[in-house]
């Protein structure tokens, strides 16, 4: 017993001395509850709410009072017309916004009943019918307060309207965010690897005396990724159109554009994991496990951002397949141009020159 004893402190050591084997044991385990916890939700909260109040009259204001004293909604009543909403939305920095016709109180003490109108993103569907029923709840909480208070019933009638999707299909955020997943997971472990093959095999010494530069050797580990990749892309969008139902509303040579930048921004990823490990297994775990995780939760198309803390909402801003998202929705689900994407192709290509800069400075041209 002493002797077993003995051998399993031994297996402590060893353990204690490895800091991968503590990291996987106690870090990703910490880093799952505080993501799973905190971050993730599908409950729509703190969704800024543009107003339009065009009747301005008592009952309108008791009806916003009600929606911002909710946790759901940040009302903002700033004094703009229907067409400012509309780019708004095109532009993406709305969501949804209420509407109140002129003479709303009027219509609803003198006829019993009066209407608005609910705007919403359809390109996100179940974040809009989430705000939706939201606003609905509070409306018909409203109208029973009042009709308590006096002997009519009153009935306020919500007209919803879906942005970028009237018939409510569902497949509009989850084929951009699919796109998105499998890209980035997908390119960056296939790349991820290229590199340490080589220097498993004992191959890297043809490389390292061949003419090529380093730069032409890591490109040429890419670029059969980025065909095989552009086919995944057109097979992608073949099932989403001829299966999903899905109509692509704006430029298929922007959408392909876009997709190869992102591609390779994949593909400089999994070259700088390669050149900054020795193994091929090592690659693939942070390849597959480290990027899966962040990937899904921190896109934006399985969990709203806006939920997040402020903290996880900045580190959503360092995952590259949030960014392609966003220029995805725009460019396939609302037909938007150049012009609104720029800002997020900016963000892609510096990160692409930033990650291809750190993999060519860690390119071994010596084998040690």
């Amino acid at each position: 017993m002493k002797q077993f004893l003995v051998f399993i402190r031994k297996e402590f050591f060893h353990v204690f001395r490895d800091r991968r084997t503590l990291l996987i044991m106690f870090g990703l385990p910490l880093v799952q509850i505080v993501l799973f916890g905190y971050a993730l939700t599908s409950e729509v909260k703190n969704i800024t709410l543009t107003v339009i109040d065009n009747s301005r009259d008592e009952n309108s204001r008791q009806l916003v009072n009600k929606i911002r004293s909710s946790s759901y909604f940040v009302v903002d009543e700033s004094s703009i017309d229907y067409n400012d909403v509309l780019a708004a939305f095109r532009k993406g920095s709305a969501k949804c916004a209420l509407i109140f016709p002129a003479g709303f109180g009027n219509d609803l003490l003198h006829q019993g009943k009066a209407q608005i109108q609910i705007l919403t993103d359809g390109s996100d569907p179940n974040t809009a019918k989430t705000v939706v029923n939201y606003i609905s709840s509070i409306t018909t909480a409203y109208q029973q307060e009042i009709s308590r208070q006096r002997p009519l019933k009153y009935l306020i009638i919500p007209e919803p309207r879906m942005l970028y999707n009237e018939e409510g299909n569902g497949s509009l955020n989850f084929i951009p965010g699919v796109m998105a997943l499998v890209l980035m997971i997908v390119c960056t472990a296939l790349t991820s690897v290229s590199v340490v093959r080589e220097k498993e095999t004992g191959t890297m010494e043809i490389l390292l005396v061949s003419p090529f530069k380093p730069l032409l050797v890591l490109i040429a580990k890419a670029v059969p990724y980025l065909i095989l990749s552009l086919l995944n892309i057109i097979m992608i969008l073949l099932l989403a159109v001829f299966v999903l139902n899905v109509t692509i509303k704006g430029s298929i040579i922007l959408l392909f554009l876009e997709s190869m930048l992102f591609i390779i921004t994949c593909l400089s990823f999994g070259l700088m994991i390669s050149n900054t490990t020795n193994s091929q297994q090592t690659a693939l775990l942070l390849s597959m496990m480290g990027l899966m995780i962040p990937t899904m939760i921190f896109t934006g198309f399985m969990f709203p951002l806006e939920n997040m803390p402020k903290i996880f909402q900045l580190i959503s801003n360092l995952v590259p397949s949030r960014w392609y998202f966003l220029i995805i929705k725009a460019v396939m689900l609302k037909g938007l141009g150049f012009k609104y994407i720029w800002k997020e192709t900016l963000v892609l290509l510096a990160m692409t020159l930033i990650l291809l800069t750190i993999a060519l400075k860690k390119f071994k041209t010596r084998l040690s």
